[in-house]
């Protein structure tokens, strides 16, 4: 009997320590609850976005309108500040709603012809309908010619009505 009691005993410590070692410790940070990704990324979330540059390219023939490609990162501080400023501006996405096919990539395309003055983020480039890169419709920067920020606006919406522009005199 005394046996059986020692053995009950161990039991019982190896049971409890064997479920206390599975629990995590209470000091763990709970996890944040983490939105959806859409493929609109914050750039404008009613806005109607391609998938891929290859997809862009076939709307953009199809539905003959500019396309508007929009280079950033997630962790970037610019273009951070760039999505806020892009995602807020009412004319900026209503002509984007109607006027554009829109791309946003996280990453850079096999096509040379959009980084003309290097890989850097943010950076928007547009391409008309025969898929002609257009490297004249520059910001405001020398260093970095396709590169908007939040105080750019006024600017972007300007050269997003020339792309529209050259797109009705020159095809």
């Amino acid at each position: 009997m005394k046996m059986l009691k020692e053995l009950l005993s161990v039991l019982l410590v190896l049971v409890t320590l064997s479920s206390s070692m599975g629990k995590p410790e209470k000091t763990t940070p709970k996890k944040e609850k983490r939105i959806p990704q859409t493929l609109s990324r914050g750039w404008g979330d009613q806005l109607i976005w391609a998938q891929t540059y290859e997809e862009a390219l076939f709307w953009s023939r199809s539905k003959n309108k500019p396309l508007m490609v929009i280079f950033h990162l997630e962790d970037c501080p610019h273009s951070q500040t760039l999505k806020k400023a892009f995602a807020e501006d009412k004319d900026i996405q209503k002509l984007a709603d109607e006027e554009f096919v829109i791309l946003n990539l996280v990453y850079e395309t096999t096509d040379k012809h959009l980084s003309p003055d290097g890989q850097y983020v943010p950076r928007i480039l547009f391409v008309d309908p025969s898929m002609t890169v257009r490297a004249d419709i520059t910001g405001r920067y020398a260093n970095r010619l396709y590169a908007y920020e939040p105080n750019d606006m006024k600017l972007l919406l300007s050269n997003m009505q020339r792309a529209m522009k050259f797109l009705k005199t020159e095809l």
